[in-house]
């Protein structure tokens, strides 16, 4: 598969990891953060470095939402890339999950620019499909897959099935949607929900920033995740927060609903 497609790949498999191992200390009705120290550095893979911080919850969902700062993160190399995003995912939790993922990312490789752009992406049984296209049903005229965003600004990010389908929502607007024919009709609701965000590099450590670049442990400066909402669950939005790699990206203001994150990476 394009690199690109692969290293999408191995960010499901390596957060797969961290749910995992996220799994065993989730108290039910409590807010659980995870020491910064506990978690693994940077794992690299087939040539890229992936660095996550991320919020997690176990539940049963149709839905959920998140408000995010959108960023022009530096230092992001050609062939890497620096993204936040709001992904719903089967509860296997294994390479054969299937996941549905939407945000924003600086890809040069994908975007041929440094701007923020809005994406959604999707996994069937496991294997990795394309940014913005393989079967996503495009059907605003305002708001497309792929559009340039302003960084500075913050913008709501929804994922819902409604109606047979997957439906993406950027700002309240439901651009799109990948048809539920997509997973023979199986993939109807989600056991992870999961907001984060994700460094891709050549090395670890690396000079790409996170977010603005400020660590998210220096609050308000930083940037952020917040107003998380579930639809079509019996349970609260309660984030678990962790960091892989949190000498160069880290997190703070826990909430169950929300945390700021970033990091300068180690330049």
């Amino acid at each position: 598969m394009p690199f690109g497609a692969f290293r999408g790949h191995l960010r499901t498999r390596i957060g797969t990891v961290g749910a995992a191992a996220a799994a065993t200390v989730v108290a039910a009705g409590t807010v659980v953060v995870l020491p910064a120290g506990s978690a693994q550095a940077a794992t690299c893979w087939y040539g890229s470095c992936f660095s996550y911080v991320t919020g997690r919850q176990y539940t049963n969902t149709t839905g959920a939402s998140v408000t995010m700062e959108q960023e022009a993160p530096g230092g992001v190399a050609a062939d890497g890339h620096s993204l936040q995003e709001l992904s719903l995912q089967t509860s296997s939790g294994t390479a054969s999950g299937d996941t549905i993922e939407i945000g924003w990312s600086v890809d040069p490789g994908t975007n041929g620019d440094y701007q923020p752009h809005l994406f959604v992406y999707h996994w069937i049984n496991g294997q990795s499909t394309c940014y913005n296209g393989c079967g996503f049903v495009q059907v605003s005229s305002t708001v497309r897959a792929g559009m340039a965003l302003t960084p500075g600004t913050s913008g709501a990010f929804a994922l819902r099935y409604y109606e047979g389908n997957w439906w993406a929502y950027y700002n309240d607007v439901a651009f799109g949607y990948f048809p539920g024919s997509e997973w023979g009709g199986s993939f109807t609701s989600a056991q992870i929900v999961s907001a984060f965000g994700e460094v891709a590099a050549d090395k670890a450590p690396s000079c790409t920033q996170m977010g603005d670049g400020v660590f998210g442990s220096q609050g308000t400066a930083a940037s952020s995740i917040s107003d998380y909402q579930l639809m079509g669950s019996a349970d609260q939005p309660k984030f678990t927060v962790t960091a892989s790699d949190p000498d160069s990206y880290d997190y703070g203001s826990v909430t169950g609903t929300s945390f700021t994150l970033g990091g300068p990476g180690v330049c």
